[in-house]
């Protein structure tokens, strides 16, 4: 099984290229970044995680900016958007990005997507909540057309662009792998749209289960990532029993040192399972 990491980066804890050079150094496979464009000071969608929403929601760091510099700084960790909201992003825009992070990265990116739960957040990006699964869907879509024609074309509900050429493709082919992030909810836009399920933190005792309903549904064996998995080693053997591909353990956002430090515990961890 695989071992990386999920965490927020942001201006208040350790910065990107420290950070990319200690999961490298490490070990660790790979390294996942959250991402919110700003939080809406008069948010009525609730916390999914309960309570207040912490601090470091407001203060992330552009995914693409901070993984490209985490690219140039490394050599083996894989990148990940854990998860890139879709419908705030324009799809021209960020096939462009991705692409460009693939190339400069030497084909190390993971782009992990999802649909997002903060409706005032997307509102604020002329996306309505009630469309914005379709509207994933479709820019999912036509990011893989730009990713892979000559001469790229698409005419859908959300997207419109008739022949255009769009350069650099990625390294990765046909395109760097799509893991998308979500509930059951999510299960078709995986079969349909993803390589693998990104799955936010579900123990091993209800992921099983969701597995099972997810291959039946993609009739395929779709690989699973688990996003902020728990740090024990009763969950972590569970997920060794299920097959899981890999588990990011999450990462507290902490200045440097503090960071390093539990780096540290977490890298002796992981060492007994790889």
């Amino acid at each position: 099984m695989k071992i990386g990491v999920s965490t927020f980066i942001t201006d208040q804890g350790i910065g990107p290229v420290p950070l990319g050079i200690a999961l490298e150094e490490r070990s660790f496979d790979s390294l996942f970044i959250a991402e919110h464009t700003h939080i809406p000071a008069d948010r009525q969608s609730p916390y999914p995680g309960g309570g207040e929403l912490p601090e470091i929601y407001y203060r992330t760091l552009d995914p693409f900016v901070s993984l490209t510099a985490i690219g140039v700084a490394t050599e083996r960790l894989l990148l990940g958007t854990g998860i890139a909201l879709i419908p705030e992003r324009d799809p021209i825009v960020t096939a462009k990005e991705v692409a460009s992070l693939d190339l400069v990265s030497g084909g190390r990116v993971i782009f992990g997507i999802g649909v997002g739960w903060n409706r005032e957040e997307m509102r604020n990006h002329g996306t309505d909540p009630a469309t914005r699964g379709r509207l994933t869907d479709e820019r999912l879509l036509a990011m893989r057309e730009l990713w892979t024609a000559e001469r790229a074309e698409f005419h859908g509900e959300f997207v419109n662009f008739d022949p255009v050429y769009a350069w650099p493709k990625p390294v990765q082919r046909p395109h760097p792998p799509i893991y998308v992030g979500g509930g059951e909810g999510a299960f078709r836009r995986v079969a349909r749209l993803g390589d693998a399920w990104l799955a936010n933190s579900v123990p091993p005792e209800e992921l099983g289960p969701q597995i099972e309903r997810l291959r039946a549904l993609a009739d395929r064996e779709v690989p699973v990532t688990v996003y902020a998995a728990p740090d024990a080693p009763e969950q972590i053997e569970g997920y060794l029993r299920l097959g899981v591909e890999r588990v990011l353990f999450y990462l507290p956002t902490m200045p440097e040192r503090e960071t390093l430090k539990h780096l540290d515990r977490l890298a002796e961890l992981a060492a007994r399972y790889r």
